[in-house]
């Protein structure tokens, strides 16, 4: 069994923003040319939609406006939590399971929020749960701890 991955940051809003930042302004703050289906396939996605509530879909919406599913919101508890199935998929790549992504959004001060980002259920990607484990380790360091942490004013 591998360990949950835990990034945790301080971001300089407050906690209501920072959770609105996170899920509802996802589009504003993720490298669309880099981290999306449509940039394995050499394009930017045109944008992510994020459906709010328990049973939404979290969607990248690439350049001819195909549909590719990340995720399910799990839990939605605005503005102190919200947990999802997670996987961004390779081009093509059908996927049956994904990981668990919480997030926690813990008010500091009225201006600073800790935001704390636990990804768990490696398993269910088998053989290859070590190899993303370490793939979403650095990409939670550049979307999570630097684009997301910029987008809160940081």
């Amino acid at each position: 069994m591998l360990a949950p991955l835990i990034k945790s940051i301080d971001v300089p809003c407050r906690q209501d923003k920072a959770f609105v930042v996170f899920i509802e302004e996802m589009a504003s703050w993720w490298p669309l040319g880099k981290f999306t289906v449509s940039a394995m396939s050499g394009t930017t996605a045109k944008s992510i939609r994020v459906d709010t509530r328990p049973g939404g879909e979290i969607v990248e919406i690439s350049p001819d406006d195909t549909e590719h599913l990340w995720g399910t919101i799990q839990d939605y508890d605005p503005y102190d939590f919200v947990s999802m199935n997670f996987h961004i998929p390779q081009p093509g790549e059908i996927v049956e399971d994904r990981s668990l992504v919480e997030v926690r959004f813990t008010a500091l001060t009225s201006e600073h929020t800790r935001v704390v980002l636990t990804q768990s259920n490696w398993e269910a990607f088998g053989e290859r749960a070590e190899a993303l484990q370490g793939g979403y380790g650095g990409g939670w360091t550049l979307i999570f701890e630097q684009a997301f942490k910029a987008a809160c004013g940081g």
